[in-house]
């Protein structure tokens, strides 16, 4: 994970959260991040349109469940309840996405803004380097340099 930050201030504006900036120099010779956000449910299709506007289309999405600040409450949101009075998990949807070290600051700004509302429990987001990609399916190939489809589909 590395530190991305915007101006230092305790509460995020969105001005602040447009300008995030990623420190990516620990890792000089990765080319591609993995991208996880933990958010609201009912953010993603908001969060998908928001990347699919800046070209980023591969991501996988799961329903997760968990607990941080805000401690396992239940928050409610278009007459649905998310998470359980039997535990302190709380309803969340994993992002991860997959990019070129050039579209990181952008998705991590995409996903900041898009799901921020200044109340605990908007999520998380981390970034971690990729080591290696291989496709495993026809003409399977290791990615090192194979990946210029997704390094340039998208110049940020």
């Amino acid at each position: 994970m590395f530190l991305c930050s915007a101006t230092g201030k305790s509460k995020a504006t969105y001005d602040q959260l447009e300008a995030i900036h990623c420190d990516l120099s620990k890792f000089p010779e990765t080319d591609f991040f993995r991208v996880e956000a933990l958010i609201r449910p009912w953010r993603v299709e908001k969060v998908t349109a928001a990347l699919s506007e800046v070209g980023i289309r591969g991501m996988t999405i799961s329903d997760v469940r968990g607990a941080g600040v805000q401690g396992g409450s239940r928050e409610r949101y278009g007459g649905t309840e998310y998470g359980s009075a039997k535990n302190f998990l709380v309803e969340k949807t994993k992002l991860e996405v997959v990019v070129a070290r050039t579209q990181v600051d952008t998705v991590v700004r995409k996903i900041a803004s898009t799901t921020f509302t200044g109340e605990i429990g908007d999520g998380k987001i981390f970034v971690h380097p990729v080591a290696d990609v291989i496709r495993t399916g026809v003409n399977a190939e290791r990615m090192e340099g194979g990946m210029s489809d997704l390094a340039q589909s998208v110049t940020v």
